[in-house]
């Protein structure tokens, strides 16, 4: 009979797993077909389970049979790790956990213009074999999260806790191996108090969205795991064998957990913010915000560092700043997120600088401080409801904010501006002329050609009625971004790049990184 399937960390199936079941009296053994699917018949009730496979972590569980299918899940051998909480205050601890089959080394680095080595954790390993191996748990843990050291560290000697320095900002703990294996992620300490004026917001729900350490994210597998894992990707996941291509075809998601190693926020210990910023997912995330930062600090910007979770908390106060930015790819916000800053920009005179791309397309409702769900809707009533967006089905159209909202055209491509305004303070010492192009430099290697690209927003009918244009993105179809600026009567103020590229170009092209200096003391008051 059917009992189950045993899959890996990307819920891919696992042939020839070795399974024994043991209930004090008998004792049973399988192995996992091509499917990962195993079959055996065993009577009911509890049973230990071990399961083992080459290459990949042995584990004995718990289990009551003849409670339904079950779904076994396996670690392979590698180096991973994260930081629990991910964001924190100034001297606030977090834990890092990390999954190793052989002893490591960890150090800690502050990313700003250049890497400022912290200082190292020491090395980690344990007296019994492949004792800092972490295991997963059963099941669908992209919903509740992987909860490493959970097992085996019981004495508290064996926590592993740091303490988050005093000064703001993005840090990377590195790990490597003696045998050189290599892992790094990040870590967001906001100020104990304010110290700046300007506060800048890490995209964590979006890095969070496009995680699929587990089998799911929000663009794979959305909204469940399908009952069986995958055995070819191309032939089977919705995303790929959809001839409509509708990625979002369900009312209801289930939750993605925070508490879950990011591999696509690795960043190499050697790279710099003036390097190409190379790989499909680094280019719109964690390493390309990173330039970003390193650039506020070339210029002498000062600034306050917080994860978007913290906004939502409350943990940030936005009436402590004078600006606040979002940049790159702010996709996912809650609406508690929106309307704390809509209120601010329109009510209060605060000012906002959205350098990025496709922002606050979709609501999120976080379940606590560990997961949150991604309000997609069924992408097929967008669609035929005329909605600018998943956030304006649900809420509004974001464009009320940020005066430009994403399109589709001219998605994926990438190119430079065009000047149409170039009268405009904000073009003042670029040496520019309306009609010229600049931004033609991009650190952005997905999507090559320039500062607008990638996915790009533009002036819809929800924008305020007196938004300013400055430029237009050359992209083809007419798809380029909207360079627009738009003041409130609260003496609040938006300024938005509606581009991707645009914080990949900052570091490296002269026009975009004026442009954004200019903005941002124009905003400052400076």
């Amino acid at each position: 009979m059917l009992f189950g399937y045993v899959s890996d960390e990307r819920y891919v199936a696992l042939p020839d797993v070795l399974l024994e079941f043991e209930n004090g009296r008998e004792s049973f053994e399988t192995r996992s077909r091509a499917s990962g699917s195993v079959h055996i018949d065993v009577p009911p009730g509890p049973f230990k389970v071990t399961l083992q496979k080459p290459g990949f972590g042995a584990k004995s569980v718990q289990i009551e049979v003849g409670t339904g299918l079950h779904h076994f899940r396996l670690l392979s051998d590698g180096l991973l790790g994260y930081a629990w909480p991910k964001w924190l205050r100034a001297g606030e601890k977090s834990e890092f956990r990390v999954h190793s089959v052989e002893p490591y080394k960890l150090g800690l680095w502050r990313y700003g213009a250049e890497k400022e080595f912290i200082r190292n954790l020491g090395w980690f390993d344990e007296h019994g074999p492949r004792a800092t191996m972490q295991i997963t748990p059963d099941g669908d843990y992209t919903r509740t999260g992987v909860a490493w050291n959970k097992y085996g560290y019981a004495n508290p000697h064996h926590k592993q806790f740091v303490e988050a320095p005093s000064r703001s900002g993005l840090y990377y703990f590195h790990a490597h191996t003696a045998r050189g294996a290599t892992f790094a992620f990040p870590w967001i300490v906001a100020p104990q108090k304010p110290l700046a004026r300007l506060a800048v917001l890490a995209s964590n729900i979006t890095w969070n969205a496009y995680n699929s350490f587990g089998g799911r994210s929000n663009y794979i597998n959305p909204d469940r795991l399908p009952e069986r894992p995958t055995v070819n990707a191309r032939l089977e996941l919705q995303r790929y064998t959809d001839p409509d291509s509708v990625t979002y075809s369900a009312d209801v998601y289930a939750p993605l957990s925070f508490d879950r190693p990011e591999p696509i926020n690795h960043i190499d210990l050697a790279e710099q913010i003036t390097d190409p910023i190379e790989g499909r997912a680094a280019c719109h995330i964690a390493p390309a915000e990173w330039r970003f930062l390193g650039w506020l600090e070339r210029e002498g910007f000062a600034y306050d560092y917080y994860a978007e979770t913290q906004l939502h908390s409350g943990a940030l106060n936005l009436d402590d700043y004078r600006v606040l930015v979002i940049s790159t790819h702010p996709e996912y916000w809650t609406r508690e997120m929106y309307f704390r800053v809509k209120s601010w920009v329109f009510e209060r005179g605060g000012r906002l600088l959205y350098l990025g791309g496709n922002g606050l397309n979709c609501e999120v409702d976080m379940i606590d401080s560990s997961a949150a769900v991604y309000q997609n809707g069924d992408a097929r009533k967008l669609i035929r409801g005329g909605f600018e967006s998943r956030f304006h089905m649900r809420v509004e159209s974001e464009a009320n904010l940020l005066g430009v909202v994403f399109t589709d055209a001219g998605v994926m491509t990438a190119a430079p501006f065009r000047a149409q305004n170039a009268s405009h303070w904000a073009f003042a010492g670029t040496g520019l002329r309306e009609g010229d192009l600049f931004g033609e430099k991009s650190l952005h290697m997905r999507c090559e050609g320039g500062a607008s690209g990638h996915e790009t927003d533009k002036v819809s009918p929800s924008s305020p009625p007196n938004v300013v244009k400055l430029a237009k993105g050359t992209n083809r179809d007419d798809g380029g971004a909207d360079l627009i600026t738009f003041e409130t009567p609260s003496g609040g103020a938006v300024f938005s790049a509606g581009s991707i590229t645009w914080t990949s170009s900052i570091p490296v092209d002269d026009a975009v990184s004026r442009i954004t200096a200019n903005v941002l003391k124009r905003f400052l008051g400076d």
